[in-house]
């Protein structure tokens, strides 16, 4: 296909891995393993998951029929796509549980990463926060360590809570036996440096994290670092474009380091919004949008279940 040409109508949408839903059954008739497990399966593995964004049904069961492994769902990104405005703290956790709670049928089964911010308050709030994802069907949920409200990653001014407020949130949601995957965050690498920041991420793995994010530490030498203090913890890294585009060592060397899921948190709606910015404007300059690469009629309406939707209405009518 070249660039410029639409998608042709016989490109059908992926089809979501091993064709089932959740609380379905497999085609050998066992019960699916829950999405928690299945990622906590993934950390314990040797190689790097890439969780991709989703924030709508359709973008989640585009991923999962890409057969993506696990998925995320960023604060930012949900921020924008639920109230239109920027990532400073204007979010809350029963936004991003609602819109988890449209995700999750589409993903049959692939583990939702959703971001908790800071836990909405307290220790005391931070596991009400983590009973509602839970709720929702999200597989494992990720806790940050700024002060609230906090700040999107890569802006300056963040402050931190301290080591223990922080440590104490890990700990609550640890033992409050939400089954969730817990991804302790910390941002102290661009407020006090690398050693502050493998200090914290120690402590919450202690606390019980299952595995620690330590928000900027990207490099070959300064994940080294971190596998070599924390030797046997499931690292996760952020490939944002808030923070710049910029080389990252390749998935065997990450492997190496610890490294088990690489999030790409915003990737997808950027792609989605200048696709739709593309078509705006050539409907607007030339009344069309003909040379504007999409998705068939036809690929849509099977991504959206229509053909299923009007044998069963056809049934019952």
């Amino acid at each position: 296909m070249n660039p410029g040409e639409p998608v042709p109508a016989s490109d059908a949408p992926p089809v979501a891995p091993g064709g089932t839903t959740p609380g379905s059954t497999t085609n050998d008739g066992t019960a699916p393993a829950r999405p928690a497990d299945v990622l906590r399966a993934l950390l314990g593995g040797a190689s790097p998951v890439h969780a991709p964004g989703v924030h709508d049904p359709l973008t989640a069961a585009l991923a999962a029929g890409a057969g993506h492994r696990a998925v995320h769902l960023s604060g930012a990104v949900c921020a924008a796509v639920e109230l239109g405005l920027p990532d400073l703290g204007y979010l809350h956790g029963t936004h991003v549980a609602e819109r988890a709670a449209r995700l999750v049928p589409a993903l049959a089964g692939v583990p939702l990463i959703a971001d908790a911010d800071t836990g909405y308050g307290n220790p005391l709030h931070a596991v009400w926060t983590a009973q509602r994802y839970a709720a929702a069907g999200v597989a494992g949920l990720h806790l940050e360590d700024q002060v609230s409200p906090k700040r999107c990653g890569h802006l300056a001014g963040k402050e931190l809570l301290d080591t223990a407020g922080a440590t104490a949130k890990i700990r609550a949601i640890a033992e409050a036996g939400t089954g969730l995957v817990l991804i302790a965050r910390t941002d102290a690498y661009s407020v006090a440096g690398l050693d502050e920041a493998i200090e914290r991420a120690g402590r919450f793995a202690a606390a019980g994290a299952d595995a620690v994010f330590l928000e900027g530490v990207d490099t070959a030498e300064e994940l080294a670092a971190v596998r070599a203090a924390l030797p046997g913890v499931p690292l996760v890294v952020n490939r944002s474009e808030a923070a710049g585009v910029r080389a990252f060592p390749p998935d065997d060397a990450l492997g190496a380091l610890g490294v088990r899921v690489v999030l790409h948190p915003v990737a997808p709606m950027l792609a989605a919004l200048r696709a739709a910015a593309a078509a705006y404007a050539a409907i607007g300059r030339d009344g069309h949008a003909d040379a504007v690469p999409r998705l068939a009629w036809s690929s849509f309406t099977a991504l959206v279940g229509q053909d299923d939707a009007l044998t069963l209405d056809r049934r019952y009518a």
